[in-house]
């Protein structure tokens, strides 16, 4: 008996590891791709202009869970707040503007494209890519020679028309690297940055509301001549002569008109209630009024001057008026890129939707005054509502003295118009 049962144990033995050999290993789970990521540190970016490459600086921030870039152009340093990474797509909204940078991250590149926000539909996308870890902005190699741009110049814009439209540049070099401005008679070109390089100048800046690029040559009797190309529809051609006493002093301005009565208007505020000069909270005040638009980026710097100026005198009797001209005659979406340009610069005072950004439209929406020139255009009127100066364009901080001279300019009708009670 004891013989059978251990005979009956042998083949249960051979079944059983028979089954274990039959069964299939268990599938062992491959790890998930890991995302995609934006890596911190300085990149070298560009859009693609029909001049050829824009280039710029461009450094990532990483914030506890969050992205923030900087946008580099000579000594500029803007912060771009509003990033998204979403797998590998990056969004980075441009402050105070609609536009949008859009890009693919692909280990130490980003290739996508840049979302200008233009009038009538014409939106531009410029194509845009990024390299990290190169610090070069036009050349990886300078250029030897002791050739210099250095100091001012009186610029002639070639315009469609024939008729010449002026400039003044102001250019700083160290040894071949050159930055500075050009200012216009509608603002200045903020702040450009480029080389000189074997006797040709390559300048560029990009602020999200900009797109700027110069290529010039410098002559043997010391004339720059180029071309100045501005995103992917407008070139122009340039001549710039060395002048140290190079002005605008002549350049077109707005006036009242010599029959006008004193300055009257009503539009909607960002809520569509309407707001007229003439309503109470305006009375026996001072009141600045901007001409402006989301989409100006020398009205972003006069706006970035102005709220803080707005919060420091208010309680003396300042009130700030911005009437907006927005790309859009669709009023929300004119009140939606408002809010963006409020937030953005911390603005505190009335703004309001008065039009599209036409200056055509703006001379006709304010039939006192005798034209605009100019997005912005800024009008100070004393206590009796009575207009006592207009200035024409705004030189912002890139023109170093020039924005100094203007805004003690500023201060100083203040003073007087809150002086006379």
């Amino acid at each position: 008996m004891r013989h059978a049962l251990r005979s009956c144990c042998v083949p249960l033995a051979i079944v059983l590891a028979l089954a274990a050999c039959s069964r299939q290993p268990a599938e062992i789970p491959m790890p998930e791709a890991e995302a995609p990521v934006l890596l911190p540190g300085h990149y070298r970016a560009t859009l693609q202009l029909p001049g050829g490459e824009l280039p710029f600086g461009l450094e990532v921030v990483r914030l506890g869970d969050r992205d923030l870039l900087y946008i580099e152009n000579g000594s500029e340093r803007l912060a771009v707040e509003d990033v998204q990474v979403e797998g590998n797509t990056l969004t980075a909204r441009m402050p105070g503007y609609e536009n949008r940078l859009t890009a693919t991250i692909d280990g130490e590149s980003l290739a996508g494209e840049f979302l200008l926000v233009k009038r009538d539909g014409k939106d531009q996308r410029i194509p845009f890519s990024a390299r990290h870890g190169v610090s070069y902005r036009f050349f990886e190699q300078p250029s030897p020679g002791d050739a210099s741009v250095a100091g001012r110049w009186s610029v002639t814009f070639a315009e469609p028309d024939g008729q010449g439209s002026p400039g003044v540049a102001e250019l700083q070099q160290d040894g071949g690297i050159v930055t500075g401005t050009i200012l216009t008679p509608i603002g200045d070109h903020r702040y450009l940055a480029g080389e000189l390089h074997d006797g040709e100048l390559f300048l560029s800046t990009f602020d999200g509301g900009n797109a700027y690029l110069y290529h010039a040559r410098l002559d043997p009797s010391g004339v720059l001549g180029g071309t100045f190309w501005s995103g992917l529809a407008w070139r122009q051609g340039f001549v710039a002569h060395r002048n140290e006493a190079a002005s605008l002093a002549d350049a077109p301005a707005t006036a009242m008109r010599g029959d006008a009565p004193k300055l009257e208007f009503t539009f909607p505020d960002l809520d569509g209630q309407p707001v007229s000069l003439a309503d109470p909270r305006f009375a026996d005040k001072v009141v600045v009024i901007a001409l402006a638009g989301s989409w100006c980026p020398n009205c972003h710097d006069e706006a970035a001057f102005l709220a803080p100026w707005y919060q420091r005198n208010r309680a003396r009797g300042l009130e700030v008026i911005s009437l907006m001209f927005e790309h859009f005659g669709d009023f929300e979406r004119a009140a939606a890129a408002t809010r963006l340009f409020r937030e953005d610069l911390g603005i505190d005072y009335t703004t309001l939707i008065a039009g599209v950004s036409n200056k055509d439209d703006a001379a006709k929406k304010l039939p006192q005054l005798d034209a605009v020139y100019a997005f912005p255009t800024t009008l100070f009127l004393d206590r009796a509502g009575r207009v006592r100066y207009i200035h024409t364009g705004f030189a912002g901080p890139a023109t170093g003295e020039h924005y100094r001279e203007l805004t003690q300019k500023f201060d100083s009708m203040l003073e007087q118009l809150l002086a006379e009670g």
